[in-house]
């Protein structure tokens, strides 16, 4: 069973949290905090495998969190669950090294395939053991955390790719390129490519939206 810690100061979301996270086989809730400082302190008391960590706590940030846990070299993995799009907040998480960053609100199947990956990731972390990994073993590794393929065409990044794929998967509608780069923090020339190449690959559907003079709109569906 996968250990998880559960970080948010709101109660009820905390338990909510801990409810979705017991319905993905494999996993198991070991604790909940509502504080940074708890947070700590139960990373250090439980050692659990994964923390699921908010960033707006009472006390310090969840990427104050972050911080001080990878200067202890705690061993805990972190997969960010938070309201904040900012495009500031995303990249202090990812140089934090989170496994994943899932935006509030978000549904429970968001939040089952993000843990899927992470467990297949360490699965294949710990089949390897102690033997050197070739380069195919690491991007197979590296894959499994990600929403998109290791193999994107050239100019695009993995790490881009997941933060638009999450904007687009997690709409309730479709968007323009510019609402989806405004939602991701990137901008709108970066978000089309990464959207033309998800509907080239049947990641998603795009469609015209004619209105008044001019060209038509783009609009970006998530394939369900």
């Amino acid at each position: 069973m996968i250990r998880v810690l559960v970080v948010d100061d709101d109660f009820m979301v905390a338990r909510v949290h801990t409810g979705l996270v017991e319905r993905v086989p494999g996993f198991t809730v070991i604790g909940v905090a509502h504080t940074g400082e708890e947070a700590l302190a139960a990373v250090d008391q439980l050692a659990p495998d994964l923390v699921l960590l908010d960033i707006y706590l009472p006390d310090i940030s969840g990427l104050e969190v972050l911080r001080r846990l990878r200067e202890q070299d705690s061993p805990v993995d972190v997969l960010v669950v938070t309201a904040s799009r900012d495009a500031q907040t995303v990249r202090g998480a990812l140089r934090g090294g989170v496994v994943h960053y899932v935006v509030k609100p978000f549904s429970f199947e968001t939040l089952r395939s993000s843990l899927e990956r992470y467990a297949t990731a360490l699965h294949r972390f710990a089949a390897a053991g102690a033997d050197a990994a070739a380069q195919t073993d690491v991007d197979k590794l590296f894959g499994a955390l990600r929403q998109t393929d290791t193999t994107l065409p050239k100019g695009l990044n993995p790490t881009t790719a997941d933060l638009v794929i999450a904007v687009l998967r997690d709409s309730p509608t479709d968007l323009s390129a510019g609402e989806c780069a405004e939602q991701a923090g990137l901008s709108r020339v970066s978000t089309r490519r990464y959207l033309e190449y998800l509907a080239q690959t049947g990641k998603a559907e795009v469609r015209r939206r004619y209105g008044g003079t001019g060209r038509p709109e783009h609009r970006y569906r998530w394939v369900r």
